[in-house]
């Protein structure tokens, strides 16, 4: 009825053209305000009489729609409502979904976690390991990392390797899940991407002479990370680590080895590149 009365009232008086389209538009601004605040008020209404059910269709459909943060309230209304309904179990494992498109990734991390610990035989726990490894593979670098294109290989990879110890879990334990070959695709990167840190810890350490250290990290990624492209720095570092530590025998026996696996000499300026940020992405 208001909203009626307001388009009624901008014709009681003659006005010019422009001042009766101005008031028409705010007054019909205002009628579709109160038809989208009614519209809350009766979903709020049907939402506390609403079956669990019901509850979890509509937050279903909230998300196929792709209104995530819609779906998220009404998960998150139906567990505390129904906490041991089936479709209150259900969408604690939806809920992480919703949280990852929200980009509210803490939160979809911690769904992930709470439904694994609350349901390890679920026959889709593969999913929530599997969605706990993206949220992780996807973080985005820090924003001033971005802006001065930063080598993320020397960024401690803390993200990255809960990443890989969720998709191993899906590959090792749930082979035949469907979403296994994704997760053993994803590993290689950040198997590689785990390799490239150890080496670049390893150069740290080679350049202020601390060898016994940087043999450590260049013996991990061989032994770790075996067919990374960084393999055949690991097998430099080693040769000069075990040469400058007096240990001849294993210099020699890792220079085989070395030279079977990479006959072909490194090109001019090719090899360990080291990258700071404030390079601001020159070479």
């Amino acid at each position: 009825m208001l909203f009626l009365n307001c388009l009624s009232r901008a014709h009681v008086a003659p006005r010019s053209p422009a001042a009766s389209a101005a008031r028409l538009a705010l007054a019909g601004l205002l009628g579709v305000a109160l038809l989208l605040g009614g519209c809350r008020s009766w979903r709020h209404k049907e939402d506390s009489n609403a079956s669990p059910e019901a509850m979890y269709r509509m937050a279903t459909k909230f998300s196929d729609e792709g209104s995530f943060q819609a779906a998220i309230k009404v998960y998150e209304n139906l567990n505390a409502r129904f906490p041991f309904s089936d479709p209150a179990r259900q969408s604690r494992l939806d809920l992480v979904y919703a949280y990852y498109r929200q980009r509210e990734k803490e939160s979809a991390i911690d769904a992930a976690d709470t439904f694994i610990r609350e349901n390890p035989t679920h026959p889709r726990i593969d999913y929530a390991y599997y969605m706990k490894g993206l949220v992780y593979f996807e973080r985005d670098p820090n924003f001033l990392e971005r802006g001065f294109n930063v080598d993320i290989s020397a960024r401690p990879p803390t993200d990255q390797r809960k990443s890989f110890d969720a998709f191993a879990r899906v590959v090792q334990q749930y082979p035949s899940s469907a979403y296994a070959a994704d997760a053993r695709q994803r590993m290689v990167y950040l198997r590689n991407r785990l390799a490239d840190y150890e080496i670049h810890v390893a150069d740290y350490y080679v350049r202020r002479g601390a060898w016994v250290a940087a043999l450590a990290r260049a013996r991990n990624v061989i032994e770790t990370y075996d067919g990374s492209p960084r393999m055949r720095d690991a097998l430099e570092i080693s040769v000069t680590c075990y040469r400058k530590l007096g240990l001849d025998d294993l210099a020699t026996d890792t220079a085989k080895v070395l030279a079977t696996n990479f006959p072909d000499p490194r090109q001019s300026g090719e090899g360990l590149k080291k990258k700071h940020w404030w390079s601001f992405g020159r070479g």
